[in-house]
């Protein structure tokens, strides 16, 4: 697909172009190079991904080609695939994202899976969670999904991300049961807060540390907004939850949150150094080597 053979417009049938760019993107280090092919080529054909293959000798029409080869120069540059078709599936459900918004990330689903948990052993009543930091709302949109029973509140202090996680919650038509708000921290009035307190507080905070923003890889570095990622020491969301939470939780609730590689211990005893909370789990996902969700109670 490159400006010399461009010409030969006959030749780039469906299964050229994903053989051409998947090789493209392995030379540019892009992740998973043959996936991220065939989703910005069915983005621009508008078809699904699996259409793909009935079409495999099949020339697309010049529009899709010249969408194609927009995205994936800037794909070449690592601008994330999720930003370009403006979709990431979370939970097995597709969420709306953009530039602005945290892209949703299959270690987040651990919390979702914690979480599912703890809603289980409740089933003849309303279950009260507040998603801080909700960015796309995947987690609290996954979350209500599965339970039917679950009545939520998602918390943003980003405006754009306020505004996508309402579109998400309209997407999955949960508006009756979920409420996003654009607010600044965990102090909440009275008339944010249920009768009793929420049950379960979900969150995956910003946990990269300043000095470590500078390895992460580019398509994170430059493109996704720093501040839903990095803070400070990687600690001051945790501190921030384990003290502010505490008027807000009902007797027994229950904190469920995503760390990063090596902050188990840290996180542990911030929120249990106080006595404020009992420490019950530490939590790995599927097929994961560092600890990734970890689970405490109010006492």
């Amino acid at each position: 697909m490159s400006e010399g053979t461009e010409s030969k417009s006959a030749e780039w049938t469906v299964g050229r172009l994903l053989g051409w760019t998947a090789e493209h993107f392995r030379h540019h280090e892009v992740d998973e190079p043959r996936l991220s092919a065939e989703v910005l080529l069915a983005h621009a054909m508008g078809c699904p991904r699996i259409g793909l293959y009935t079409q495999f000798e099949q020339m697309p029409a010049a529009e899709a080609v010249a969408v194609f080869r927009d995205h994936v120069r800037r794909a070449a540059k690592h601008e994330p695939i999720a930003y370009l078709v403006g979709e990431k599936e979370f939970y097995s459900l597709p969420f709306t994202v953009g530039p602005g918004v945290l892209i949703p990330r299959p270690d987040t689903e651990t919390v979702v899976d914690r979480a599912l948990v703890v809603c289980a052993e409740v089933s003849d009543r309303p279950i009260h969670v507040l998603d801080f930091g909700t960015g796309s709302g995947c987690i609290l949109i996954a979350l209500a999904k599965q339970c039917p029973h679950v009545r939520g509140a998602g918390l943003d202090v980003s405006a754009d991300a306020a505004a996508m996680a309402r579109g998400n919650v309209e997407r999955h038509e949960i508006s009756d049961r979920v409420e996003i708000t654009e607010h600044d921290g965990l102090l909440l009035d009275a008339a944010g807060v249920p009768d009793g307190g929420f049950h379960v507080l979900v969150s995956n905070p910003p946990y990269v540390t300043d000095a470590d923003w500078a390895d992460l890889p580019a398509g994170i570095r430059d493109y996704e907004p720093r501040g839903a990622l990095a803070a400070r020491d990687g600690l001051s969301f945790y501190r921030r939850i384990a003290t502010d939470s505490l008027r807000l939780l009902a007797d027994a609730g229950v904190v469920i949150v995503e760390i990063g590689a090596g902050q188990s211990a840290a996180v542990a005893e911030i929120f249990t150094s106080e006595g404020a909370f009992e420490h019950v789990g530490t939590f790995k996902g599927p097929g994961e080597v560092h600890d990734r969700v970890m689970q405490f109670v109010k006492v």
